[in-house]
């Protein structure tokens, strides 16, 4: 194997080495058709799991309940930030695990109308909670989330309750803790992105750059070796000539 080759091989295992330390785990897409809740991670992703030291952010959108409850998502996640259940047919979050460093919890377009009273207690530090398209109905279904001190955002579109008279004034003052209701604050300013969202990515992005400059740097200096090599070649030649 040439030194060039190795080089690259060696900058290719480090991209993969850094991928594989973002501890985010995607099973919604690839393996959305054959997974249930139930059956989360199949014994071939078992030693994967095992592998991992920590878990902070899992997506397990499409992957459907079997009886509208949180499956499969256990106490194991302790070290949880990010948790992301989109339609996968939930209608209560009452067997939500304990995940006390939750911070976001995604459960849009699912067919929950209870089981809110228990987030308090479990997931003491959720700041982010998506709510929207489920079947939530009136003001007193959400009046538990006060507990949730933490909580910043709340997204409730597309459910019934916010086509209810006076909602968003209504909501802002049952959950004084709230900064921003479907995006949007009081003075109705939309939230501003979050900065910390794409830094991972964004750091990958840049290393991988700067891989690139660096093979460019590579055949650079090489072409710029052969160069010299015909040219003490050609030298020599003119030597044997004389």
């Amino acid at each position: 194997m040439s030194k060039r080759v190795w080089s690259r091989t060696q900058r290719v295992c480090s991209r993969t080495e850094r991928v594989c330390s973002r501890t985010e785990l995607d099973v919604s897409t690839s393996l959305g058709a054959s997974l249930a809740m139930s059956g989360l991670v199949p014994a071939s992703f078992t030693f994967l799991l095992s592998k991992l030291v920590k878990v902070v952010e899992l997506v397990v959108d499409n992957c459907r309940s079997s009886d509208g409850e949180v499956e499969g998502v256990t106490e194991e996640y302790k070290d949880l930030e990010i948790l992301s259940m989109v339609n996968v047919g939930l209608t209560s979050l009452c067997k939500l695990p304990p995940l006390p460093k939750l911070r976001k919890l995604e459960v849009s377009d699912n067919s929950v109308v209870g089981g809110l009273d228990s987030l308090a207690e479990k997931c003491p530090n959720l700041t982010y909670l998506n709510l929207s398209g489920n079947k939530i109905k009136e003001l007193s279904t959400i009046q538990v989330l006060q507990n949730l001190k933490n909580l910043k955002s709340l997204d409730l579109y597309s459910c019934e309750v916010s086509t209810l008279e006076d909602y968003r004034e209504s909501v802002f003052e049952l959950l004084p803790q709230l900064s921003y209701l479907d995006g949007y604050d009081q003075e109705d300013n939309e939230v501003p992105d979050s900065e910390g969202d794409n830094e991972d990515d964004g750091d990958y992005v840049e290393e991988e750059e700067e891989d690139e400059e660096e093979e460019d740097g590579d055949d650079a200096a090489g072409v710029r070796g052969e160069k010299r090599k015909r040219d003490a070649e050609d030298e020599d030649d003119d030597d044997d000539d004389e």
